[in-house]
């Protein structure tokens, strides 16, 4: 067989409901030579039978496991990989007809660049798909700098990687120091590597549903304010810290006014960021934006 160019990472965890047409979407990619590689988590539903069953049909790699985590899970999946460039995908979500092969054609073009980013478009639990990509995300096209992400000004989701495999192990692989891997890689390729191009090219359809790690705000905002602590020498240390508490105070503003107003004391900043998104908690939640 030929080697894989692309190895893409699923890891899998109690997504019975999804995974199947997560894996048929990755399997029906074209035009680049690639392996998916697959680890269930140590599930409790029926995950590990639907994705037993579409390895012997389909002729991927799999593997079922006790529960480990999804950090260990990434670091072993990285461990199996072969190809030159991979990219981990989530088992609830689909991947766009095409993005193998746009990606790995940039990265290709791009030898000077160590991953290159895309777009998503949002889908709820039913898979239902939004019309256009997620306005967030647009506005990181072409690339962004250490100094860009590290204020919140521009964005990188984390279903849209793709990464030159060697390159990424000399890193270190992933820090199992926090509950997600995407924020704090992101932050030291920036760091170490310069900026990180974005590309126009949809490369998830990603699944909104109650289960979705980005959905616990006091998890997300935590986690990020414990991974800026780490460049808290930099400059734009105390101005970072500021806007992502204003980041997280919007974020209880909107789904849970109380929780905000009880956090009050340890969000608060004399900054515009923050007396911006105070504004939040007096507004009625059908004329905000999450």
């Amino acid at each position: 067989m030929e080697k894989p160019l692309v190895s893409v990472l699923l890891a899998s965890y109690n997504h019975e409901a999804y995974v199947e047409a997560s894996v048929r979407s990755i399997m029906a990619q074209k035009g680049v030579p690639f392996e998916l590689i697959v680890i269930d988590d140590g599930s409790k539903d029926n995950s590990p039978k639907i994705l037993e069953a579409l390895s012997r049909e389909l002729g991927f790699a799999y593997k079922h496991r006790e529960n480990k985590g999804v950090m260990a899970t990434l670091n072993e999946l990285i461990e199996l990989a072969s190809g030159k460039f991979f990219c981990t995908f989530a088992s609830d979500d689909i991947m766009p007809m095409g993005r193998l092969q746009a990606q790995s054609s940039y990265l290709i073009s791009h030898p000077e660049k160590i991953a290159c980013f895309g777009q998503i478009v949002k889908m709820d639990g039913e898979g239902n798909r939004e019309f256009v990509p997620d306005k967030r995300y647009l506005r990181s096209i072409p690339e962004v700098t250490f100094e860009e992400f590290f204020l919140g000004k521009k964005e990188i989701h984390g279903c849209t990687e793709m990464i030159v495999l060697e390159k990424f192990k000399e890193m270190g692989g992933y820090d199992s120091e926090f509950p997600f891997e995407d924020f704090p890689l992101w932050l030291s390729m920036l760091e170490k590597c310069g900026s990180l191009p974005v590309l126009s090219t949809v490369c998830c359809y990603y699944r909104e549903h109650g289960k979705n790690m980005s959905l616990d705000s006091t998890l997300m905002y935590g986690t990020f304010l414990r991974v800026i602590d780490r460049y808290n020498s930099h400059p734009l240390y105390k101005k970072a810290v500021c806007i992502w508490k204003s980041h997280w105070f919007s974020a209880l503003a909107y789904s849970n006014p109380k929780e905000a107003i009880k956090r009050f004391p340890e969000l608060y900043s004399f900054s515009f960021p923050f007396f911006k998104r105070f504004l939040k908690l007096f507004i009625p939640r059908v004329f905000l934006k999450q």
